[in-house]
């Protein structure tokens, strides 16, 4: 039996603006998806249930990659994860991750040596196949590094450039820059509080809602710009400690996000409540629904303000460490 974990993540800046060539920051988060592994005598099965292919394209991409091809024996999947489900908190790249991570230590890859760029593409590529060939990496890369990961269409000074990705997406190679950003000790005062809307946010619908935004008033596009400044301007007040700058970098980024049309009454209500007693707020990941995080030195009193108008909470520090092999 082998036991793999892999952080769930949030989007600290740069939502949208990364579809159009500007960077985003994401960090993993201490709630994570656990997944056992081992031999199955019953045939391929998934928290003990027949495997349907159907029901688990990402498990299916990884394991034909990683796997079946190579003639493995059929397995049993145990799958437990502390993450919301369907929040944008990237509970499938943290599946794959962890998978990535198991089979090659049933291989024989000894648990600190496991080759995290080489399990971030494969988790990616899976990521891809399942979601008809489009996906970013920046869900993969931080359920795989943990930490604070930045992506850009080219090499960023305000942070540690890690591997270059690349995926071809309706015919055009599209090709990334993955970074980590240091955190200094004194971010460990600040906690993340997580408010989950109750609702998914429908990514697809989200991202087609702002390219007709886009198309109808090209003007628009200077806030996607602004948020990439920002997105910048908050990597270096993270990697410098500086709190007060991170919070006004969120609070900016709700705001431009505001206006493309993304957050809706109920992120908004939740940031409204979170922010007297935050450094900064806002939502994360497509909008529409999902979830909304606040950075602060008071997390029970943000989780209790977010939960009074409607929120499901949850706490983590910024920056959880990446996947890892449990039972060594």
């Amino acid at each position: 039996m082998v036991l793999a974990s892999a952080p769930g993540k949030c989007i600290l800046f740069g939502e949208h603006a990364v579809v159009y060539g500007q960077p985003a920051v994401a960090v993993a988060i201490d709630a994570r998806v656990r997944v056992i592994i081992e031999k199955s005598q019953s045939g391929w099965l998934i928290d003990g249930m027949q495997f349907d292919k159907q029901r688990h394209p990402h498990l299916d991409a990884m394991l034909k990659r990683m796997w079946i091809n190579d003639g493995g024996h059929p397995l049993s999947i145990k799958i437990e994860s502390d993450l919301f489900g369907a929040a944008g908190l990237g509970s499938s790249a943290a599946i794959c991750s962890a998978v990535a991570a198991a089979l090659l230590h049933s291989r024989g890859t000894p648990a600190e040596e496991l080759p995290l760029p080489g399990i971030a593409t494969t988790a990616h590529l899976a990521e891809a196949e399942a979601q008809g060939g489009r996906a970013s990496p920046i869900d993969t890369s931080t359920s795989t590094l943990g930490g604070v990961v930045m992506v850009s269409d080219k090499k960023e000074g305000q942070a540690n450039w890690q591997y270059t990705r690349d995926l071809r997406i309706d015919g055009v190679r599209r090709t990334w820059e993955v970074h980590s950003v240091d955190l200094p000790p004194s971010l460990s005062e600040a906690s993340l509080v997580i408010g989950f809307s109750g609702r998914p946010g429908p990514t697809s619908q989200m991202v087609a809602k702002v390219a007709t935004l886009l198309s109808n008033h090209p003007e628009k596009m200077e806030d996607i710009e602004r948020i990439g400044n920002v997105t910048r301007a908050g990597a270096t007040a993270l990697s410098l400690g500086n709190l007060q700058a991170v919070g006004i970098a969120m609070n900016e980024c709700h705001r431009l996000l505001q206006g493309l049309g993304v957050s809706d009454e109920d992120l908004d209500r939740m940031v409204d409540a979170a922010l007297p007693s935050s450094l900064g707020a806002k939502l994360t990941g497509a909008g529409g629904g999902g979830c909304m995080i606040a950075l602060t030195t008071e997390p029970r009193r943000t989780a209790e303000a977010i939960e009074l108008v409607g929120g499901r909470t949850m706490v983590s520090r910024l920056g959880a460490s990446g996947v890892c092999i449990e039972n060594k």
